[in-house]
């Protein structure tokens, strides 16, 4: 009996599925050419550009979405363009599933196109540690000003005081009322985003001559002009701190003028590890000045080119290192509230210079992630300032409105990692 045989197959099948293997290939392909023709934003038509071309923020027109104007100054990890509500959405179901990623490689500063990676984070300085912050706020509330001193604190109407237990304070005193609420407040969010330690500690301090606190500097009191009753904030007193200059991406190429131009995860493997700790500290400065808007720091640098072309090269303005390179986020009282009055002023510089950033640390991204989730902004502050500062009441807390662009902020910077790990998806 003879044995069937299959008979083989012919040239069209074959082809099929030849063609069939190669659909993954050219599926991956044509993603980074889509990619790489994306059109750089616009503005809408009709909107003036702001210095460098920049547009008026999406954030002040009460957006909080992406868009933005053209950028022409370089600085690390940069992806413009607006997020859609698919990265969006994407964005929050990979923050939510991070412990099944696959291992990242170890010789990358960057994890998952996006993150620092924890090897480098670890690098980090501590800053001021939760319980060493907690006791010096405990020690400064009961102890009594011994003497203060003119010079080392800012502005004029600013003190430097010998506490009774010998440690010193900035007493900063405010041309009005709203930026001592705007530096306590710009604390206790740094608390809320997990960065409070990179902010030395700070308290509320009511003015009282006739009061056991005051009474040693009762004479120095009359020659402050300080009012009666007045709050005023006590800063912890650092030694040893330095200046800073801004990392020179941004500080060449804002100079230059040069339109900004992103720089690659596989560049940053070249980078010496202690400039890699730096642009850590830097991404979450970035962040949080745009959240609080913040005008005060990098901003009035940037501000500051159209006099002077090399103002980039010099020290950022309350921005301090530590000797053992850890960043001091100095002097906040522009944030939140006296910021908020500007945005339409700021916002041209604040709002370009958080897109120039596409690298986070994981934490940060994962909070903001959970306050754009639960829209929990103005109430995770309102909760830990009432929990934590007891002159809280004097200066009361924001607005209605100001809480509302507290939260559009929040939800802009989480749309803007969204897009920054849409764009790292098909890099």
């Amino acid at each position: 009996m003879k044995r069937a045989t299959r008979a083989a197959p012919g040239p069209l099948p074959v082809l099929g599925l030849l063609l069939l293997g190669a659909l993954p290939g050219l599926w991956t392909v044509l993603l980074r050419r889509e990619a790489a023709a994306l059109p750089e934003p616009r503005l809408p038509a009709g909107q003036p550009p702001g210095r460098w071309g920049w547009g008026r923020s999406s954030a002040v027109r009460g957006e909080s979405g992406g868009g933005g104007g053209q950028k022409t100054f370089r600085t690390l990890l940069a992806v413009p363009a607006a997020a859609t509500d698919r990265e969006e959405r994407d964005g929050e179901e990979q923050l939510a599933v991070t412990d099944s990623q696959p291992p990242a490689d170890t010789g990358s500063p960057v994890e998952r196109g996006i993150f620092w990676s924890r090897e480098l984070e670890e690098q980090v300085p501590p800053g001021f540690a939760a319980e060493e912050a907690a006791a010096w706020l405990s020690a400064a509330r009961a102890a009594r000003v011994a003497s203060l001193e003119r010079g080392g604190c800012g502005r004029s109407s600013n003190r430097l005081a010998r506490l009774s237990d010998g440690s010193r304070a900035c007493v900063r005193y405010g041309i009005n009322p709203e930026q001592i609420q705007g530096e306590a407040l710009s604390y206790h969010l740094a608390g809320v985003l997990g960065m409070q330690e990179r902010l030395p500690p700070m308290a509320l301090a009511l003015v009282e001559a006739r009061g056991q606190q005051w009474e040693p500097v009762r004479e120095e009191l009359r020659g402050s002009h300080w009012a009666e009753g007045a709050v005023v904030s006590l800063t912890r007193w650092v030694d040893n701190l330095t200046a800073v200059v801004a990392p020179a991406p941004w500080g060449a190429e804002a100079s230059s003028g040069r339109r900004l131009q992103p720089l690659s995860a596989g560049e940053l493997v070249g980078l010496p590890p202690s400039q890699l700790v730096e642009l850590v500290q830097w991404s979450d400065l970035i962040l949080f000045d745009y959240l609080t808007a913040n005008f005060d720091r990098l901003v009035s640098n940037l501000f500051s080119l159209q006099w002077d072309p090399r103002v980039m090269r010099r020290a950022t303005s309350n921005l301090l290192r530590a000797p053992d390179g850890g960043l001091v986020f100095m002097d906040n009282e522009a944030g939140l509230v006296h910021g908020y009055r500007l945005l339409a002023m700021w916002d041209p510089y604040n709002e370009p210079l958080l897109r120039s950033v596409c690298v986070f640390r994981e934490g940060t991204a994962r909070r903001v992630a959970e306050l754009h989730r639960r829209r929990s902004a103005a109430a995770e502050l309102r909760r830990r300032y009432r929990a934590r500062e007891p002159l809280w009441a004097r200066l009361g807390f924001l607005s209605e409105r100001q809480a509302e662009l507290l939260q559009a902020r929040v939800d802009f910077v989480h749309r803007h990692i969204a897009h920054c790990r849409a764009q790292a998806a098909v890099l």
